[in-house]
């Protein structure tokens, strides 16, 4: 079944293009945020902010966070997700921006937006490449408590989610 569930985990991650990050603020408030996301062969999520957004003040605070990623493209009560315990870091290095940045632009729709320089992402330019490393992921299984249906969490072998 972890196979299985694997697979999926890779196919709503490839198919959903927005996640919502969960994080903290400053004076301990749940925060959540929707974000245009792309990621790489390491499966380490990327997204572009400004600085001053809610969401880029909490994980510069504390950079730990959840990250769902949900198929809500599903009927009812049919829905999968991918779930992320994650940290947060920016992406300072020029040429580490290189490959986030293309990556983001892939996704994109080509017609509606323009790739913007390295440049763009440093210095006194407000937005940041923010770079969340995964630590652990989870999938929604099912289960039953006194013959009702309930959502479980199924933890995967990030190994094998990782494994190409």
């Amino acid at each position: 079944m972890n196979k299985d569930l694997v697979k999926r985990a890779k196919q709503i991650v490839a198919q959903i293009k927005y996640i919502t990050i969960a994080s903290v603020t400053p004076d301990g408030k749940p925060w959540n945020s929707p974000v245009f996301t792309a990621y790489d062969e390491n499966f380490n999520f990327y997204w572009n902010s400004w600085t001053e957004n809610q969401h880029s003040i909490n994980v510069a605070n504390l950079p730990q966070v959840f990250l769902v990623i949900y198929d809500s493209t599903s009927a009812e009560g049919t829905g999968q997700g991918v779930y992320i315990e994650a940290t947060v870091e920016v992406v300072t290095d020029k040429e580490e921006i290189e490959s986030p940045r293309l990556l983001m632009q892939a996704r994109k729709d080509k017609l509606s937006s323009k790739l913007r320089s390295a440049d763009e992402f440093l210095g006194d330019y407000p937005r940041r490449v923010y770079k969340a490393i995964p630590k652990r992921i989870w999938m929604n299984g099912e289960g039953a408590v006194n013959g009702n249906y309930v959502d479980t969490r199924v933890e995967l072998d990030f190994a094998e989610f990782t494994k190409k």
